[in-house]
């Protein structure tokens, strides 16, 4: 029997580069937080539950000014963020201040989580049908696994016949994800003729042209592209197997990188690990809906244009919640 999907929020951050805490800054015409926009969404798809992976610290703020406003809309649970959440026998280095990534943010909801669920930025807008999608994929329980496949067991020794985990990522067009006020990061997908995903190449100084995209990085390889390309903007779906895969590989990823200072594990990192041990497929979902994101104050009044625009549309109603 299939359940509801979870929605796993990332919300650790405080954007020091934007000043305050964006996730609750409002943008919508009723003073709505793009986060607002994603569980609304969610909600509306089929998704069950909300979870938000914070910080302790800013635990009460988030309690007040976002879990508060989805009281009985769908249960909210919190799990945190700790940086001392490390594996026996790991400690944390010496004025080690940094996070441990967005893979460690994820595993901090392995207590709570026990259902197939969608993990996405706190402060990204990724517009309904992405949400519709991949809520589609994730109550599919009973095609969750891919048979017929082999793969090496952790660890070395012989390959086993094994069912890998099927995961989902949305993709987005490359075109729908560009800045009109600089360059960009980008990952541009590599997908099989089944529409799955084989890597992500990260592009980190991508620019707008009159045909598509420039990468204006001197070591990038492919300098142009169309636009149609598909990019990944971290909405990824998963089954809770995922947990038992980060439990396995955290304690790898420590002994090689725990001593430098400003490492982080990120979740393209074992997602791309694990399709290439035949570990893990991952579905790319298509979707053509606008991808936009806070990442100065001086993306604001754009990112409050374009929610205008939809809800003039009637994409989203004038007021989220009466």
């Amino acid at each position: 029997m299939s359940m509801k999907p979870t929605l796993v929020v990332l919300a650790a951050g405080m954007g020091s580069r934007y000043g305050g805490l964006k996730q609750v800054d409002p943008v919508g015409p009723s003073g709505e937080a793009i986060l607002d926009y994603s569980v609304f969404d969610a909600h509306r798809a089929g998704f069950g539950k909300v979870v938000f992976i914070i910080r302790k610290d800013i635990e009460q703020v988030f309690r007040e000014q976002v879990g508060s406003k989805y009281e009985g809309l769908l249960p909210v649970e919190y799990a945190f963020q700790d940086i001392n959440d490390l594996p026996a026998p790991f400690t944390v280095p010496e004025g080690r201040t940094k996070p441990w990534g967005t893979a460690h943010a994820i595993r901090a909801a392995r207590h709570i989580v026990h259902e197939p669920f969608a993990a996405i930025n706190a402060d990204d807008f990724y517009g309904r049908d992405a949400f519709a999608k991949l809520a589609e994929f994730l109550v599919q329980g009973s095609k969750f696994k891919v048979p017929g496949s082999k793969f090496q067991v952790q660890g070395g020794g012989r390959p086993e016949e094994a069912t890998p985990y099927r995961f989902a990522m949305v993709g987005y067009k490359l075109s729908l994800t560009l800045s009109d006020h600089g360059s960009v990061a980008r990952g541009i997908c590599s997908l099989d003729d089944a529409g799955r995903l084989t890597k992500v190449v990260e592009h980190v100084k991508l620019v707008k042209t009159a045909t598509g995209a420039h990468d204006d990085d001197s070591a990038a390889e492919v300098k142009d592209f169309t636009g149609d390309e598909r990019v990944s903007m971290n909405l990824w779906g998963f089954t809770p197997e995922l947990f038992d895969a980060l439990e396995t590989r955290f304690p790898e990823w420590l002994a090689a990188n725990i001593a430098r200072e400003k490492s982080e594990w990120y979740i393209p990192f074992v997602v791309d690990e694990m399709i290439h041990e035949g570990k893990a497929t991952v579905d790319v979902l298509p979707t053509d809906s606008s991808w936009f994101g806070v990442t100065y104050r001086e993306d604001k009044p754009f990112v409050t244009s374009e929610i205008r625009k939809l809800v003039d549309a009637g994409e989203y109603p004038e007021k989220l919640r009466s």
